[in-house]
């Protein structure tokens, strides 16, 4: 008996502790079905939160998690060339990281799903997948009317494959720029909720409406409208398709949102300088529910903290304080915003990157889009969570969850070639760096690491020796990398110049700033000066940044050495961050915003190193001088096919093939004496870009934020 007593006794004290530890494995995501209808749910939205059905039982969730693209290095998005292997181990980051959720944002390859599948029944934390349906943007563009047949036939067949890809019931032949495939595992029980639609551009939203004054409201199946406008009417005619299609094929439901962003939220602004962010709005909330579609609607929207421009000149946004009395603009939207709806809201879409440029900036509160190191891109991140969790949100996904060679960004897509984009590692392109997982140039690891040690540089021998010392050059997937070994050890405040001749017939013999005799004419020169005051400066006459803003759109005072070949002028490098605008409320104007992006950056850049800063371009350590030049910052268009900016005075911003470069070195603490040799420095072009897997170091905080969500 005794026996029996103390088996009895182990049985339950192992399954007191099987639940205490293991509680999600017991019937881990099981589908809830209805005994009446039969009808099948995992997840709901309701009383402004998701729950779903685990263990036998419907249970609250705040959602966390990140948005997945379907490009890496040397592909486009469409190409869809992400293998199983690559999606298996970034799930296991993902859960790992303390996620609950991914996002896709149209049809994958089968290999996703398969790894989804794989992955969710192995694992102790499942991942939830929200599903997105993409919408043709060329359609909408040719026709700029929702309604058009052009627009509306593809979005619904694009609903159509998803619904029968997740279900595992679809075979799609091979097609350019989409998903195809056959897509044999059923992985709808992972599925949270559908996401459809893209940002709505405000004119399309505008044109569609004008174009279908007096439309009567929509009273579907499982969705109607009340007061809506055509536009919101047509969005509900297409989820009241999908809620259709998905019930009647697969008897299952889930719940059902639509992708909007601040651009055409239901707020007013009126400090809003620009007429398109708060031309029209896009409301959700006119857009109802029927009884028989139980999981429920949510709002899903995409919410930075630097963008659209009201987000910090609001008064009532700038004047807003959180804890700790900082201003707290991205807190006081997410309040404001979250009064618009009785239904729950999803930010689909939140984040900083860690790139070098910089395309927008929130003044208030340094939560910019770009030049944000990684360690501050977490905390960014954690911040922004924290405040839509405490808001009363359903959820936050970041975007995203890998970088994105292949994106281009408004202040410097004029300045690369559009179809080498996923070739190279742009980092002045903020698009590019919003990844919690970095692709990092050379396979295996880079060639060389910014950081003052030179045992990376191996035995090659210098590219040039002079009285000052040895310069060597080395080059990858995302700039030029500039190491001297001086003959004496640099003191802060020394001046070095690196004079950097890129392209034939242009450029400047002397840097007149300096009275420095070059020798050769350059187009660039790269000045080491202290911790604080180095820089990269371009010839007057080769400078893209005037070019654009001063000669075409007459936005700067004249520079008149703009138009002189060799006038020796060299100025500094800028990217432009907000053009001249109008504040309606304030009443005053603000001037062209730049910044200067030619300003180096002291510091260690070697991920191993405990001093890493993700933003360091040169280091220097006794004798030892490491620098980063990123590849724009030359006005190299493509290194791939080693294309740079031709003469800007020709035909504007185009292409031209070039061999090399040639460099060369000088202190000018020392008394100069003649003009510096030159050295001929170039590289290999390439087809398949090298790259490596690097977990940021923002993704450990973030891991540390999501743990107590």
């Amino acid at each position: 008996m005794k026996k029996y007593v103390a088996a009895i006794t182990a049985l339950i004290i192992a399954l007191t502790l099987y639940n205490a530890f293991f509680p999600d494995l017991r019937d881990r995501f099981s589908v809830y079905s209805d005994a009446e209808s039969g009808m099948r749910y995992i997840c709901m939205a309701k009383e402004r939160a998701f729950f779903f059905y685990k263990n036998g039982r419907w249970k609250k969730e705040f959602v966390k998690g990140v948005n997945i693209g379907s490009a890496k290095p040397g592909a486009f998005p469409g190409e869809l060339a992400i293998t199983k292997e690559e999606y298996l181990r970034w799930f296991k980051y993902i859960r790992d990281m303390n996620a609950n959720a991914i996002r896709v944002y149209t049809l994958q390859n089968p290999e996703f799903y398969e790894a989804l599948w794989e992955f969710n029944k192995s694992s102790v934390k499942p991942l939830y997948l929200f599903h997105g349906v993409w919408v043709d943007e060329n359609a909408v563009e040719n026709t700029m009317n929702a309604f058009s047949s052009e627009v509306t036939e593809d979005f619904k067949q694009n609903i159509v494959e998803v619904i029968d890809a997740i279900h595992g019931n679809a075979k799609i032949s091979e097609r350019k720029g989409k998903g195809w495939g056959e897509y044999k595992k059923d992985i709808s029980q992972y599925v949270a909720g559908w996401i459809l639609g893209i940002e709505w551009d405000p004119n399309l939203v505008k044109s569609t409406n004008e174009k279908n004054q007096g439309l009567a409201q929509f009273d579907g199946a499982y969705l109607y409208t009340a007061s809506a406008s055509p536009f919101e009417t047509w969005l509900a005619m297409m989820g009241d398709y999908a809620i259709s299609y998905e019930t009647r094929k697969y008897n299952m439901q889930r719940p059902l949102s639509f992708t909007n962003w601040p651009t055409t939220d239901t707020l007013k602004h009126p400090n809003e300088p620009y007429e398109n962010e708060d031309m029209v709005s896009v409301n959700v909330e006119k857009i109802k529910a029927k009884p028989a579609f139980i999981p429920g609607l949510f709002a899903s929207y995409h919410i930075y903290p630097y963008y659209p421009d009201f987000m910090f000149y609001q008064r009532e946004y700038a004047s807003f304080k959180s804890s700790g009395k900082k201003a707290n603009t991205y807190r006081a939207y997410l309040r404001d915003l979250i009064k618009e709806h009785a239904m729950p809201v999803l930010v689909a879409e939140f984040g900083v990157p860690t790139s070098r440029g910089i395309t927008h900036e929130n003044p208030l509160t340094g939560f910019n889009q770009g030049h944000i190191d990684e360690n501050a891109q977490g905390q960014m991140i954690v911040s922004m969570i924290n405040d839509i969790h405490d808001e009363g949100y359903a959820g936050g996904l970041v975007f995203t969850w890998q970088d994105e060679w292949f994106k281009r960004t408004w202040n410097t897509m004029d300045l690369d070639i559009p179809d080498r984009r996923p070739f190279w590692s742009n980092v002045q392109t903020s698009e590019q760096k919003f990844g919690i997982l970095s692709f990092d140039p050379g396979n295996g690891g880079r060639k060389v690491y910014v950081d003052g040690d030179d045992s990376d540089w191996g035995t090659q021998g210098p590219l040039l020796r002079n009285e000052h010392g040895e310069l060597y050059a080395a080059s990858d997937e995302e700039g030029v990398y500039f190491f001297l070994r001086l003959r004496k050890p640099y003191r802060d405040g020394e001046k070095i110049i690196i004079p950097v001749d890129t392209v034939p017939d242009q450029g400047n013999e002397v840097f007149s700033d300096m009275g420095v005799r070059l020798g050769r004419p350059c187009e660039f020169v790269i000045v080491i000066d202290g911790k604080d005051n180095s820089r990269i400066l371009v010839d007057a006459y080769y400078n893209v940044f005037y070019h654009i803003y001063g000669e075409k759109l007459k936005m700067l005072e004249d520079d008149a050495e703009y138009k002189i070949k060799g006038s020796g002028a060299f100025r500094p490098v800028y990217l432009c961050l907000s053009r001249k605008i109008y504040l309606p409320e304030d009443g005053k104007t603000v001037p062209l915003k730049k910044y200067e992006t030619g300003r180096l950056k002291y510091g260690n850049a070697n991920p191993s190193s405990k001093d890493y800063d993700s933003l360091a371009d040169f280091s220097y350590r006794g004798d030892v001088v490491e620098i980063r030049i990123p590849w724009q910052l030359l006005n190299i268009m493509d290194p791939s096919t080693r294309m740079a900016m031709d003469d800007l005075h020709k035909e504007g911003i185009k292409p031209l093939k070039i061999d090399g470069i040639y460099v060369s070195f000088l202190s000018i603490s020392d008394a100069i004496k003649q003009a510096p040799e030159y050295a001929f420095f170039t590289w290999k072009e390439w087809e398949a870009p090298g790259y490596h897997e690097r977990l940021k170091k923002s993704y450990y905080i973030v891991k540390n934020g999501f743990k107590y969500l």
